[in-house]
C-alpha cells in the first residue's frame, strides 16, 4: 500500500509537469534514457555518423557507461534527488520526437507523447531464460492499479529492438505488443564481437591492467540476482574448491549483478578478482575462457565466441517457481546444468564441452545481429524516414 502510495505521487508530479512542457515546441530531438547504457552507447555513437539531430542523454543512478566516449548534446542526471536536473529531463522527454529507453520505466506510464514520437525500447538483454513483463509469475501478487500501469507503459512503445525471432516472440508475449512494433535491426552492442581490431584493443588492454591473464585462463563467474538477495554478496559457489583444484590454470572473475547492493569480501585474492564494477560487460567476456552462470542473459552474446559455458543452477526449482523460465531451462541453455560445485569442477577438469550446441544456440539468438545492428537501428528509424518524407513532400 505505502509502495502504491509513493509510486501514485511521484506520477503526478511527472504527469503535471510533462504535460505542462508539452505545450512547448517539439524539437527534432533524440532522448535516451540511459540504465544499463551499452545499446545505447553503440547506437549513439553510429547516430553521430549519420544524423544532426540534437541529443539527450538522461542517466539514471544504475547507470555506469561512460557516454564521454561520443560527443553529445547534453547529460543529465535523471533522479528526483537532483531535482533541478530532473525536471529538466521532463522537458526534454516532452518535446523529443524520439525517445530511447533500454529498461522497464514506470514514468512511461503517464507520458501521453504527441502522435508522431517514436518510443523505442532497446531491452537491455539479447535475450531471455526467465519470464518477464505480464508473463512474470510475480504480477498476479501486485495491485490491479500497478496491472494496469504495466500495460500503459508497454503500449508506448512504438519499436522494440530484437536480434531474434524468438525474442520477437517473447517481447510479443511479454509487453502485449503487435508484430508490427517489433524491430528486426539486431542488437546494436553485439556489433562489438564483430569488431576483431576492438577486440584485440580491449585484449591487450585488459591483460595490461591484469597481468594474471598473460599466463592463466579465466573463469568468468556471472550469476544473477535472486530478489530475496540483493543486498548481500552471497556467493553460492564454493571458490575454495575451485581454488585447490585449478589454482594453477586458471583464475577466478567474479561480475555480480548491478542489483546487489553490498560488496562481495575476497579471501581468495590470489585467485578471485572482483571485477562487479566493470561497466561494460562484453569487454570481459572478450578475456573469458569459460562462463560460469545461471539464469543471466550473458549467454546469448557470449555465444557468438563460440566458447564453453556452465549453468550452476543450484535453485533451479525453487526459481522456475518464483520467476519462471520460457522453456524448459536444461534444453534451452547451451552447457552443462550443475547444482554443486564438484560438478563444475570434473567438467572443466575432463573438457566436457560441446561446442556444436553453442553455435546452434548462437544461431538462433543472434539471428538479426550480424556486426551492422547499429547501422541498421539508425537507418530504419532516421534515413529511411527521411527518405519517406522527401517522396512523400514531392
Amino acid at each position: 500500500m505505502v509502495r502504491e502510495l509513493a509510486i501514485t505521487m511521484y506520477l503526478f508530479v511527472f504527469r503535471t509537469l510533462f504535460n505542462m512542457f508539452s505545450l512547448f515546441p517539439q524539437k527534432k530531438k533524440t532522448v535516451f534514457v540511459a540504465s544499463f547504457g551499452d545499446n545505447i552507447l553503440f547506437t549513439l555513437k553510429e547516430l553521430e555518423k549519420q544524423v544532426d539531430d540534437q541529443v539527450i542523454i538522461l542517466k539514471t543512478s544504475q547507470c555506469k557507461v561512460d557516454f564521454g566516449q561520443a560527443s553529445i548534446s547534453k547529460e543529465l542526471t535523471f533522479k528526483l534527488s537532483h531535482l533541478f536536473k530532473w525536471i529538466q529531463s521532463i522537458y526534454h522527454l516532452a518535446t523529443a520526437d524520439k525517445v530511447f529507453v533500454d529498461n522497464y520505466y514506470g514514468f512511461l506510464a503517464v507520458t501521453d507523447f504527441k502522435p508522431n514520437v517514436q518510443c523505442i525500447q532497446l531491452w537491455h538483454a539479447a535475450g531471455a531464460i526467465k519470464q518477464f513483463g505480464l508473463k512474470d509469475p510475480s504480477i498476479k501478487d501486485r495491485t490491479p492499479r500497478a496491472y494496469e500501469r504495466f500495460l500503459q507503459v508497454y503500449q508506448r512503445f512504438t519499436h522494440v529492438v530484437v536480434g531474434s525471432e524468438k525474442m520477437a516472440t517473447i517481447f510479443r508475449e511479454s509487453f502485449g505488443l503487435s508484430n508490427e512494433a517489433i524491430s528486426r535491426t539486431g542488437i546494436p552492442r553485439s556489433d562489438f564481437f564483430y569488431d576483431t581490431t576492438k577486440m584485440r584493443e580491449v585484449g591487450r588492454e585488459l591483460k595490461a591492467s591484469f597481468p594474471v591473464i598473460n599466463r592463466k585462463k579465466v573463469i568468468l563467474y556471472a550469476p544473477t540476482y535472486r530478489d530475496d538477495q540483493l543486498n548481500e554478496a552471497k556467493i553460492a559457489l564454493d571458490i575454495q574448491k575451485l581454488e585447490d583444484k585449478f589454482s594453477d590454470q586458471y583464475v577466478l572473475f567474479l561480475k555480480l549483478h548491478p542489483a546487489i547492493k553490498r560488496e562481495f569480501y575476497n579471501a581468495h585474492s590470489n585467485f578471485v578478482y572482483d571485477v562487479s564494477d566493470m561497466a561494460d560487460l562484453n569487454e570481459l567476456l572478450v578475456i573469458t575462457d569459460i562462463l560460469i552462470t545461471d539464469y543471466s542473459s550473458i549467454p546469448f552474446e557470449f555465444s557468438l565466441l563460440e566458447r564453453p559455458m556452465i549453468f550452476f543452477a543450484y535453485d533451479k526449482e525453487e526459481y522456475a517457481n518464483t520467476v519462471g523460465f520460457w522453456e524448459d531451462y536444461e534444453t534451452l541453455v547451451p552447457g552443462s546444468v550443475v547444482g554443486t560445485t564438484e560438478e563444475i569442477i570434473e567438467i572443466i577438469d575432463k573438457e566436457n564441452f560441446d561446442p556444436t550446441q553453442v553455435r546452434e544456440f548462437a544461431k538462433q539468438w543472434n539471428q538479426y545481429s550480424r556486426g551492422n545492428s547499429s547501422k541498421n537501428l539508425v537507418k530504419a528509424l532516421y534515413t529511411e524516414e527521411k527518405e519517406y518524407q522527401q517522396v512523400d513532400v514531392n
